[in-house]
């Protein structure tokens, strides 16, 4: 099935029935009759899109510019997902399996307190990727996401399982308040990466300016990290040999929580 946008937004567009999960097995005519808010207003899904089917029964195809549009595969628990271009906040929120696959770039709160699947996006993402929502303790729960621009500021805020990797840089306070779990940064992390861990692991190829409750260990070959630079390898990312064979810095912290967690810098 494929979804198109023929009328932009003027506000945010409350969309999560476009999911796999609630959109397989329908006709056109019943999605386009499905509800959606327009800020306050509720409308119909076809008042935004036009629907078509498509011989793949289990993907939905989005495109046009959803920068607007919200909640694309809200709580999916299967199929996939694709969105050709930007896609708005909170995308694929709450979602426990299938796959995302956004070509463009994702807003803020993308695979919030999500529990399995996977989301890919080829561009950037914007803030608190793969995070709890303000004032919950529990983050990301599983599954995968993969980002291979830059992401913003608290990716895996309150984290506790699965895998985030991103393939260029992070922003401020990335793992702040994790629990376990592990996010890889190809390129730089910004400032007061882990702030609050009480465990998991966080890898950056590149130096970190870390807190003083962050203690240096030593330098050595983690051999735990190999299954995970050659899965992201094979999953577009830009793993060199000499990433997977070399040696990092480990830092432990955060010294105000348990001091359980780790921080591990590519040593170049």
């Amino acid at each position: 099935m494929k979804l198109s946008l023929h009328t932009l937004p003027q506000v945010p567009l409350e969309a999560e029935t476009i999911s796999p999960s609630l959109l397989l097995g329908k006709s056109p005519s019943e999605v386009e009759a499905l509800p959606v808010f327009h800020g306050n207003n509720e409308m119909k899904l076809g008042d935004f899109f036009s629907v078509a089917p498509q011989s793949n029964n289990d993907t939905i195809e989005v495109e046009g510019d959803l920068s607007k549009v919200k909640l694309l595969g809200n709580a999916m628990s299967s199929g996939r997902l694709v969105i050709h271009g930007n896609v708005g906040a909170h995308l694929g929120a709450a979602m426990s399996g299938g796959e995302i696959i956004v070509e463009g770039n994702a807003a803020d709160w993308a695979g919030r307190e999500m529990s399995g699947g996977r989301i890919v996006i080829k561009g950037n993402a914007g803030h608190m990727l793969g995070s709890a929502v303000r004032g919950a303790a529990v983050g990301m729960l599983g599954g995968e996401i993969f980002v291979h621009g830059s992401a913003g500021n608290e990716i895996g805020h309150g984290m506790r399982r699965g895998l985030i990797a991103i393939g260029k840089d992070s922003g401020d306070f990335t793992g702040v308040n994790m629990r376990a779990g592990t996010i890889f940064v190809l390129g730089h992390l910004g400032q007061r990466p882990g702030a609050g861990l009480r465990r998991g692991t966080i890898v950056s190829m590149e130096g970190a300016e870390l807190l003083p409750t962050f203690t240096y260990d030593c330098i050595y070959r983690p051999t735990f990290l190999t299954p995970y630079m050659l899965h992201l390898r094979k999953t577009g990312f830009d793993i060199t040999d000499e990433v997977i064979s070399g040696s990092y810095e480990r830092w432990s912290g955060d010294s105000i929580e348990l001091n359980r967690g780790e921080i591990l810098l590519y040593v170049n």
